[in-house]
């Protein structure tokens, strides 16, 4: 019983992370129909920021963190003003192509500026252990991804369900053409979507960066092809599916990799995948018509 509840509270710290780097996937996806397959990576430049401010800068946590969130913001604006947007009336493959490519410029563009090797991340948090009962023991890092997570959270459903820009989204992710004929500026409000989407993605990697203590350009693929399971779990285009799936999955790995089959933690998730497909293909909060943000 030790066992099961230690890893549950392993899977919802590593849950956490899976959830905040799936909003970004859903959120493109409900407005744009858009799998934008470089977010992953906009979460190791995130990780990277948070390294470059609290190691070279000096900064503690939270101020690194917002820092991480501005910038990524911005850079997901850019790569849809730049890759995305003149593609928008183009097949669907021809984004998905693009998004591949943003991606392998984004890793290899990062391991050119600051070379391949792994980075150590400074002890920004002095790791503190409380135990339950028994062997039972959570730490202060998984509190602080937890509470994070959660604010960031409810913070997202605030903009999208009591904001102009949120409401503006929503009605983008209706219907895109009825929007524009009610005057909102459909290509601000995906401008908003990409910043909002990168900006959790970034928190999601410097999390990571304190939780593990290490990063490398190439953080960002597996993590980032998790979350679109996440995504897809939960229901793609719907944010507290993507919630749902991303804490899910962190579960069912923890729980894998608990139980001795630490190799198998990888592939489940793809496996989980296959499985939704077949079962349920719109997701666990998805319905026969595609729901909207």
């Amino acid at each position: 019983m030790e066992v099961f509840l230690q890893q549950l509270i392993n899977g919802i710290s590593l849950g956490s992370i899976y959830a905040l780097i799936a909003l970004g996937y859903t959120m493109v996806y409900g407005i744009v129909q858009l799998i934008n397959f470089a977010h992953g990576d906009v979460y190791m430049v995130g990780a990277y920021l948070g390294f470059f401010a609290t190691a070279i800068l000096g900064w503690s946590f939270l101020p690194a963190l917002v820092m991480a969130m501005i910038v990524c913001a911005i850079l997901g604006v850019v790569i849809e003003k730049l890759a995305y947007k003149p593609l928008r009336n183009a097949p669907r493959i021809t984004a998905l192509i693009t998004a591949i490519g943003v991606s392998l410029f984004l890793e290899y563009g990062t391991m050119l500026l600051v070379t391949p090797q792994v980075r150590t991340f400074p002890q920004v948090l002095p790791e503190v252990q409380w135990k339950l009962f028994g062997n039972l023991t959570v730490s202060n890092r998984q509190v602080i991804i937890l509470v994070t997570t959660i604010v960031l959270m409810v913070l997202l459903q605030y903009i999208v369900h009591k904001t102009k820009i949120g409401k503006a989204m929503r009605a983008v992710s209706y219907d895109k053409q009825a929007a524009q004929l009610m005057g909102i500026n459909v290509n601000q409000t995906i401008s908003a979507t990409f910043a909002i989407g990168s900006a959790l993605a970034a928190a999601a990697g410097v999390l990571v960066g304190i939780y593990y203590n290490a990063i490398n350009p190439l953080m960002g693929i597996m993590p980032g092809l998790k979350a679109f399971v996440a995504a897809v779990l939960g229901g793609i285009g719907i944010i507290p599916g993507a919630m749902t799936g991303g804490f899910l999955l962190g579960i069912v790995e923890a729980m894998v990799s608990g139980y001795g089959k630490s190799l198998y933690r990888d592939p489940v998730a793809f496996v989980i995948l296959i499985i939704i497909l077949i079962v349920k293909p719109a997701g666990l909060f998805g319905k026969n018509v595609r729901e909207k943000v």
